[in-house]
């Protein structure tokens, strides 16, 4: 997630996130293949060095993603929480009958 973020600022060579973060070089290098193989990340040649930054339309194929997921859950909670408890009628709450002495 921090390299995410620190791409999400702009182009960025390795050496320099691993600079900024807690890993190690080849522990960024690792990661940012995962993000460019998930379709989140690109990289560009620069003379000697690789910059990599964030594709916006990996982006926006997650965030998609992600938009349909909540919605889903939401729809789910929405229709769970206006169900009927067992005792209720047509949204009526249900009466509790209470024993006469």
């Amino acid at each position: 997630m921090a390299i995410f973020q620190k791409l999400a600022s702009g182009p960025i060579a390795v050496n320099e996130l691993a600079r900024q973060l807690p890993v190690s070089r080849p522990a960024v290098s690792q990661h940012l293949r995962v993000l460019k193989d998930a379709g989140l990340v690109t990289d560009m040649k620069e003379g000697t060095r690789r910059l990599y930054q964030l594709d916006p339309e990996g982006v926006a194929r997650l965030r998609a993603h992600f938009d349909q997921m909540w919605t889903k859950a939401l729809t789910a909670f929405k229709d769970a929480a206006e169900k009927p408890t067992t005792g209720e009628k047509h949204g009526q709450p249900s009466r509790t009958r209470t024993k006469r002495l």
